[in-house]
Formats: C-alpha cells, sequence, structure tokens
C-alpha cells in the first residue's frame, strides 16, 4: 500500500530541477497544458496550450473521461499529441492532474496523537471508508486541524485521500501513448492548492467548476486540507438554459458565456435559471466550509477556477451566498511570464488554475 503520490514512480521523480516541465490537466471536455522552468531564481510560464473536444454537448460520449468513463476508452492520447504539436514545446516531462472523481476522500477524526502514531492509524481507518481493498490503492493523509469535542477530548481531523492503482496506470498509459513521460500524478485538488499559494497565511475555500464535475476544495499555505466532488457543473446550467428557453445546447452554451448571471433573454432572466444548480454547488461549499470550521480552521474567502469559475457575475452571487468575500482564482500569481502574455491571462487565469499547480510543482517542493 503505498503513500505519497510524487513517490508513486520510485525514483524517477526525484531528479535535479533542469530544463522545463509541462503541468497537465486532463478534465471532462479538455485539456490544459502550461509549460514552466526556472528562471531568475522563480518559476516561468513560457508556453501554454488548450484543447477541447469539439462536440460534447451534443454527443454524449463527445467527453475524454468522467467518473463512468475511463480517461483509457477516450481521446486523451490524440487529443495530448495534437495540444503538444500546436504548443510547440520542446520538453517531454510531465506533471499530471488527476481528477477528484478518480480518487476517494475522506475526512478522518482521531484522538490526538504523535506524526508516527497516525501514520499507523490511518491506513487501519481507511480500510472501512475506501472500498477497495487497500492492496489496490495509493493513499495519503493530511493534518487538517485540532480541536476538543464535548467531552473536552483532544481530537485531530485528517484528510484522507486514496486513488485506485488502476486510475494511475491508465494515466501513465495515456501519457505514454503521447510520446510524453508522466514523472509525478497527483489529485487535482492539490495542484490547485498549489495555484493558490500566493495566499499564504490563510485558508480558502475553492470551487473548481469543470464542465460535467465540480472541485470542492479548502487550501491554505499551498496545502490541500479538504476535497470533494459533486456532478453539478457548467454543462447543468447550460442544459437548464436550453431547456427553460427551447434553444439548443449550442446557443445555451454561447449564451452562458456571454453573458453569465448578468443577462436577460425574452421573459426569463438567465440567473433564474441557473441559479437553482449553482447553488447544489454552493451548498457542497457551504458543507466543506462547515466541516472545516468546525475542525477548528477559518475560511478567509472563496476562490473561483475552473472553465465555469470565470462566468460573469458568479463571484458576486457566490460570494452573497456564502457571506464571505469571492474572486477568480489567479494561479500567475506564483510565477513569472512575458509582458505579452498579461492580457490574455487575465481571462483565462481560472481556467488554468489546475494545469498552472501541476506544472511548478517540481520547482517549488
Amino acid at each position: 500500500m503505498p503513500k505519497l503520490f510524487d513517490r508513486l514512480f520510485k525514483g524517477e521523480a526525484v531528479q535535479a530541477i533542469r530544463g522545463s516541465y509541462l503541468g497537465v490537466d486532463i478534465g471532462t471536455v479538455s485539456i490544459k497544458a502550461v509549460e514552466v522552468d526556472m528562471r531568475s531564481g522563480k518559476p516561468s510560464i513560457v508556453n501554454y496550450g488548450m484543447i477541447e473536444s469539439p462536440d460534447y454537448l451534443e454527443r454524449v460520449n463527445g467527453v475524454i473521461q468522467t467518473s463512468s468513463l475511463s480517461i483509457a476508452d477516450g481521446d486523451a492520447p490524440q487529443m495530448l499529441k495534437a495540444l503538444i504539436a500546436q504548443m510547440g514545446t520542446k520538453t517531454k516531462e510531465v506533471v499530471a492532474a488527476i481528477p477528484s472523481f478518480a480518487a476517494f476522500t475522506s475526512v478522518i477524526d482521531l484522538p490526538a496523537m504523535t506524526a508516527e502514531e497516525t501514520a499507523q492509524a490511518v491506513p487501519y481507518q481507511a480500510r472501512s471508508l475506501v472500498p477497495l481493498p487497500m492492496s489496490d490503492v495509493t493513499i495519503d493523509w493530511t493534518l487538517i486541524g485540532q480541536f476538543e469535542d464535548r467531552t473536552g477530548a483532544k481530537k485531530q481531523r485528517v484528510f484522507l485521500t486514496s486513488v485506485p492503482n488502476e486510475q494511475i496506470n491508465a494515466h501513465k498509459a495515456v501519457f505514454k501513448k503521447a510520446g510524453l513521460n508522466l514523472k509525478m500524478l497527483e489529485v487535482e485538488g492539490l495542484s490547485l492548492a498549489r495555484a493558490l499559494n500566493h495566499i499564504t497565511q490563510e485558508d480558502v475555500l475553492a470551487l473548481d467548476i469543470g464542465a460535467f464535475t465540480s472541485t470542492v476544495a479548502v487550501a491554505g499555505q499551498g496545502a490541500l486540507k479538504y476535497c470533494i466532488q459533486t456532478d453539478f457543473a457548467s454543462n447543468s446550467l447550460t442544459q437548464a438554459l436550453a431547456k427553460g428557453l427551447g434553444i439548443s445546447v449550442k446557443r445555451a452554451e454561447a449564451l452562458k458565456r456571454q453573458r453569465g448571471l448578468t443577462g436577460m433573454s425574452g421573459e426569463y432572466g438567465l440567473s433564474t435559471l441557473m441559479a437553482p444548480f449553482i447553488d447544489v454547488i454552493l451548498n457542497e461549499g457551504r458543507k466543506a466550509k462547515e466541516i472545516f470550521e468546525g475542525g477548528g480552521g477559518k475560511i478567509s474567502k472563496l476562490v473561483l477556477s475552473g472553465g465555469g469559475g470565470g462566468m460573469l457575475g458568479l463571484a458576486d452571487y457566490a460570494g452573497r451566498q456564502l457571506g464571505i468575500p469571492a474572486e477568480e482564482a489567479n494561479p500567475w500569481n506564483t510565477v513569472s511570464y512575458p509582458p505579452q502574455f498579461a492580457p490574455l491571462f487575465r481571462s483565462i487565469a481560472p481556467r488554468f488554475a489546475v494545469a498552472a499547480g501541476a506544472g511548478v510543482k517540481p520547482f517549488m517542493e
């Protein structure tokens, strides 16, 4: 039962940091990549790109991977090859993020104990929580809080993550077919937490809203402290608009991207049609906040990322609903980049948060 995701590849990932790395985020309908190297003592973005499945809105099997469709059964290798060719990057070294729906996560409350005792107790507790034999998964855990229960007993709250080895092997195979060298693999929540590392002393609630799934995470000081996923996501909003307005899904998607929660169409406000589905996602965030703060932590703000995280009006709406300040993720604060990238980088920041967080991993740990 191995531990620590960045040691999955044994000695391969432990090497001198030289040259550049690709941070790759393979989502449900798109692949994002950033090329990072070290310049003037700071990680620097030197290249980036994205490729999207062209017909996912109209074909159920037009996605790359989902909780029910393995990445090994989709078009990921071909799309990766096309993206790398489009970017013109020379490096083949990759740090990749695995989606939250490919992992099992849980919060465990244990008596206060030493780190060595915790290392023995967590795998024992994991046996009753993970729906697979321990020999078939890789697990990791993080201490996320300490508190006293109602009797005054000292407790510690631990965030457990486990990934099926089958998922790990599938990702290895995809990158090998694409002609890339997968050096490190981690759950996307870890990449997201690293991308938000510029919020140095604060714990933040992060909502990464993808096309078909959303990740709800708590991050602080570059560490992942809580992470779950929900199947309510950006496509849920598109479908709500299409049905409510009686239009095609392509037209609904265009309306959502152009107007977000600020637009009106006919007698229906777009926000009225989408709000119930947005509220489901926000309710998951509210639960995460309550669980984390119940262990003695404190959430300072909400950060939105993913393709749906940059929707017009969403930050204001989400902040009001959760009662905390809200903003779009800006992973570029932890890196340098050419000045000519600046105008576009502001608009794509939420979408590239996970890829950027994965890309800087070799240079920040």
